[in-house]
């Protein structure tokens, strides 16, 4: 089983930085065979460009605006459109400019393309001003980070064995 966690953010707008961290702390750890951690930056067409090596399972870790308490860190279960059932207008709304490029964007890019693969998870975390700029994340946001990369490590666990192969029970 091939696992690609993905971590965006923008490290120059607080909080926002948190998904990148999270993957930097991830690719200084031993995972299982199969597990492929990137940094996408705010860079939706990175993400893209990694997903047409053919996944299995994608993680994106992320900030995200749920109304939920500071520094919540949440496992979500993105609902991906798809292209083909939107209108012209609604498609060049979404799609049309490639640096305005959400995880949400890129992956309905990615289903349209056939390179989503077909599980999907993010894991994100609940920030403060999504508009606030600065190289420091909030102090509940930074906190998160280990919650997240935890949280991280075991959803990897429960999809895939140790050693890469395929867990049983959840496969």
């Amino acid at each position: 089983m091939r696992v690609l966690i993905a971590g965006v953010g923008n490290v120059l707008r607080a909080d926002d930085a948190f998904g990148v961290e999270v993957a930097r702390r991830l690719e200084g750890m031993a995972l299982p065979t199969g597990v492929k951690v990137v940094e996408t930056g705010i860079g939706g067409i990175a993400l893209l460009s990694e997903l047409q090596d053919g996944w299995d399972v994608l993680v994106v870790v992320d900030a995200v605006d749920h109304q939920r308490p500071h520094g919540t860190v949440l496992l979500l279960e993105p609902e991906v459109a798809d292209v083909h059932q939107l209108s012209w207008e609604e498609k060049n709304d979404l799609l049309a400019d490639a640096h305005l490029a959400t995880p949400e964007r890129v992956m309905m890019l990615a289903k349209a393309l056939g390179v989503l693969p077909p599980t999907v998870v993010m894991v994100g975390c609940q920030i403060l001003d999504p508009d606030a700029v600065g190289m420091e994340m909030t102090a509940p946001v930074s906190a998160a980070v280990d919650v997240a990369v935890q949280e991280v490590l075991r959803y990897v666990a429960h999809r895939v064995g140790p050693t890469g192969s395929v867990d049983v029970q959840s496969a």
